[in-house]
């Protein structure tokens, strides 16, 4: 079995809630109060600022030029694709410039990423795409899953959200991130396994931390 599926595995029952969490139940029937949303379109965006540093810190630590490839790709896609859709975003939904300068990121959005950065710092490539391939790949599942209800692409506040992560695009660069774990996972013992087993499964649970923060319950 790949690690992929492996590491899937392990995480099945915390993704399971997101699913039936409030706020995706609330994106995807349109009930989701619109201050909420904000506020987490604010959190999010202060988060992809962090994010991205952790595949900054995995391409320095590799000599693969495919690895290396990835990790750039990914680093233009969140700076100059997913960023400029937030900003763009926010703006449509009446969050001002002003806003977005003063907002100061929840305990559990700089707890996420400082334990994220902290493992791409002191561990390899094979940890920080462990890292950074939850919140991913849990996005692309939340993305497709709310997708299923055509209503939802549409909606005046959350279909462009809806949209964008259940689009080819997403969908393909998240899928290039699995297979890239599972190349370089081919020949890793059971103790690594389970190391990286560790940081996928803490960074599924800060994923639904996240979301509760977000509803605010945190």
């Amino acid at each position: 079995m790949k690690v992929s599926q492996r590491l899937y595995n392990s995480t099945k029952d915390i993704w399971a809630m997101y699913l039936t969490h409030p706020f995706i139940r609330g994106i995807k029937d349109g009930s989701l109060d619109i201050a909420k949303f904000k506020r987490f379109m604010l959190e999010d965006y202060l988060y992809l600022f962090e994010y991205v540093k952790v595949f900054a810190i995995g391409l320095s630590k590799t000599k693969d030029f495919a690895v290396m490839k990835m990790f750039a790709e990914s680093i233009d896609a969140i700076l100059n694709h997913e960023m400029d859709i937030h900003r763009a975003y926010m703006k449509r939904i009446g969050i001002s410039d002003d806003e977005v300068q003063k907002f100061k990121a929840s305990l559990i959005n700089t707890s996420y990423t400082s334990y994220m950065l902290s493992i791409a710092q002191a561990g390899d490539v094979i940890d920080t795409v462990s890292a950074v391939l939850a919140c991913s790949w849990s996005y692309a599942e939340i993305g497709d899953y709310i997708a299923s209800d055509e209503n939802s692409l549409n909606h005046e506040f959350y279909g462009q959200w809806v949209q964008g992560y259940s689009s080819k695009e997403y969908q393909d660069t998240n899928n290039m991130l699995i297979n890239l774990l599972d190349d370089i996972t081919k020949d890793i013992t059971e103790e690594k396994y389970k190391r990286i087993e560790e940081i996928f499964v803490n960074c599924s649970l800060y994923e639904k931390y996240f979301w509760d923060m977000a509803w605010g319950e945190k």
